[in-house]
């Protein structure tokens, strides 16, 4: 008998498939029930700017990252099976401000992301998210092209 999930985290990137990474999300907690949390990730160093300076910025796209997803966000709020909807959005290295501040505290069931589709010098540089994410994360990563 397959385990209902109990969490679902959606990987925002801000790029061509995050709308499409945002309904599968949602569309999957609902189908399971689940808690839904989206997030994103400002990509910076600590020694770009101050904390107070990160905590702005991230506000600053937390609120167009609703405006974007309005739409979508209030499906899942009017869900009566999506017991929480929440968007997260810090600022850091992207790779692992993603897995040790929004995915890994919040244990989810599973992840939705985006495959972006780098090209081959910039995979090499700096490697896929969604890569990274199936590497090493321990729960179920579908990712959405």
């Amino acid at each position: 008998m397959e385990e209902t999930l109990k969490r679902v985290f959606a990987a925002l990137d801000d790029g061509k498939t995050m709308r499409l990474v945002a309904q599968r999300a949602v569309r999957i907690a609902h189908d399971e029930g689940a808690a839904l949390r989206l997030g994103h990730i400002v990509d910076a160093l600590p020694t770009d700017a101050s904390v107070a300076n990160h905590a702005a910025l991230s506000d600053s796209v937390r609120r167009r990252l609703c405006a974007d997803l309005a739409d979508v966000l209030a499906l899942a709020r009017a869900s009566e099976r999506i017991p929480s909807v929440e968007v997260c959005v810090a600022a850091g290295p992207v790779k692992q401000t993603l897995t040790s501040r929004l995915i890994l505290p919040w244990d989810p069931d599973t992840v939705v992301c985006g495959s972006r589709g780098l090209s081959k010098l910039g995979y090499a540089v700096t490697g896929s998210v969604s890569a990274h994410l199936v590497r090493t994360l321990r729960c179920d990563v579908l990712v959405v092209r």
